[in-house]
C-alpha cells in the first residue's frame, strides 16, 4: 500500500493474506485466531482456543507497541454462541474494568474447520 500515514505489520504466517496490525493516528487493529506460540493452530475445546487466541492477541499488541489494557474494542466471532460463557471466563483473565467495548457475533464457520473463535481488536498505542 502506498499510504505513508498507515503502517501495516505483516502476519508472521507467510501464507497469510492479512496484516497483524494496521497503525494510523496512534490507533492499531489486530486480528487473531487460536494460534499456539509455535504458530500451529489450536483446534481443541473452546477454552483452549480462547486462551490461544487471546494470548496471540496479547503478543501481537506487544509487538506493535501496545498492550491488552489499551484495547478499546473487541469483536469476538464464535461458531457456537453457547461457547460465549466459556470464552468470557478466559476473557476475564486478560481484561479488567473498565472493560473494552465489545461485540460477540455468532457465525456459521470460520476459515479453518474446527476453529471456534476469532477476534478483531482495536487498541491505542502505548
Amino acid at each position: 500500500m502506498a499510504n505513508q500515514d498507515i503502517i501495516f505489520t505483516p502476519d508472521l504466517d507467510q501464507d497469510s493474506i492479512s496484516s497483524d496490525v494496521a497503525a494510523f493516528n496512534g490507533i492499531l487493529m489486530s486480528t487473531q485466531i487460536p494460534t499456539r506460540t509455535d504458530g500451529s493452530l489450536e483446534l481443541g475445546d473452546i477454552t483452549l482456543q480462547s486462551e490461544c487466541t487471546l494470548q496471540a492477541l496479547k503478543l501481537a499488541l506487544e509487538r506493535a507497541g501496545s498492550s491488552m489494557d489499551r484495547v478499546m474494542h473487541l469483536t469476538i466471532y464464535l461458531t457456537d454462541m453457547a461457547d460465549r460463557a466459556a470464552f468470557n471466563e478466559v476473557y476475564k483473565r486478560y481484561f479488567a474494568k473498565p472493560w473494552p467495548v465489545r461485540a460477540a457475533v455468532g457465525v456459521a464457520a470460520l476459515a479453518v474447520e474446527g476453529m471456534k473463535v476469532e477476534v478483531v481488536a482495536m487498541a491505542a498505542k502505548a
